[in-house]
């Protein structure tokens, strides 16, 4: 993995991550992935798309991330006034069980 690329989310990055920030970790993704620091003229198009999408990528992620002992994205529903609880674990949309956490 490309160590260039640092984490964006709460608690390594304090503040919320901005779009130069996507930007710049999925660049470094796709420098590596390619093996090229900057393309050839005739590479140019697909390795700014690829950078493009990988950074869409990059903040659809991290807005449906749910971080233990954070607040609820904005973007996501939350349970405030229904009494409901998150669960503590993923669930996996096959079983519907709590998955154990990863080490």
């Amino acid at each position: 993995m490309c160590r260039s690329i640092k984490t964006l989310r709460p608690p390594a990055l304090p503040e919320e991550a901005t779009e130069d920030d996507f930007r710049a970790a999925a660049l470094q993704y796709v420098r590596k992935v390619s093996g090229f620091r900057a393309p050839a003229a005739h590479n140019r198009e697909v390795f700014d798309r690829a950078v493009d999408e990988i950074a869409e990528a990059t903040a659809r992620l991290l807005a449906g991330l749910e971080i233990r002992g954070s607040h609820p994205h904005p973007a996501q529903g939350t349970t405030q006034g229904t009494g409901a609880a998150a669960p503590d674990r993923p669930v996996s949309p096959r079983s519907r069980e709590p998955q154990p956490d990863a080490v």
